[in-house]
């Protein structure tokens, strides 16, 4: 399991695994529950590069938020794994 420490949001970290590009397991550490979960499901099952896709650049507070922060979390982690594993 991979983890991020997330910054300026209200979650303090997303933790995933990713097997050959897709999403196996997600889950956020604090945060708003409802919001967190809903980023939780709709993000297993699809491919780390289609969540960056969609999550990107969403903004809440900070300039980020908790969906920005696990698009930022799959890009570090493609970069130092690469995009299968």
């Amino acid at each position: 399991m991979y983890s991020h420490k997330n910054i300026g949001t209200c979650s303090s970290r997303v933790d995933f695994d990713i097997e050959n590009g897709v999403i196996t397991q997600c889950h956020f550490t604090g945060g708003c529950m409802g919001n967190t979960q809903a980023v939780e499901r709709l993000a297993v099952g699809r491919k780390a590069q289609d969540v960056i896709r969609l999550l990107r650049g969403i903004q809440c507070q900070n300039g980020t938020s908790c969906p920005d922060q696990l698009a930022q979390a799959l890009e570090q982690w493609e970069q130092t794994y690469g995009t299968q594993r």
